[in-house]
């Protein structure tokens, strides 16, 4: 799929964990995800077709959904439009490695985030 047909789309999910390798190992023994480390506190897996990761979170709150990751070719050109539409930019334009991203909330207070290369 072109970057073009990947704009807006979810490209990449994210979730709390309290223990990383215990994640870890459940995923790849159930599901056969692969899991690439960014860190003690970070690991990407992917599962043949979705790309994700987990996070170190001490106390994952129930009821507390996963961070959906939409893809956009002009990063700056969406956090306009998220702007312009009603939402609330939580996390500011930052750099990872591998691109950059930024976080907001839409109107009914669900957070999500558009990272671009």
């Amino acid at each position: 799929m072109s970057q073009a047909d990947q704009h807006h789309r979810i490209d990449y999910i994210e979730f709390p964990a309290s223990d990383l390798p215990a994640t870890k190992k459940f995923y790849t023994d159930v599901f056969g995800w692969k899991f690439e480390d960014y860190g003690p506190e970070y690991t990407s897996f992917q599962d043949g077709r979705l790309a994700g990761g987990f996070w170190t979170e001490s106390k994952p709150q129930s009821g507390a959904g996963p961070l959906v990751v939409l893809y956009s070719t002009d990063l700056a050109g969406t956090l306009a439009k998220v702007e312009q539409a009603g939402g609330k930019i939580v996390k500011a334009i930052f750099e990872f490695p591998g691109g950059r991203r930024f976080g907001f909330l839409d109107p009914s207070g669900n957070e999500l985030a558009v990272w671009s290369e």
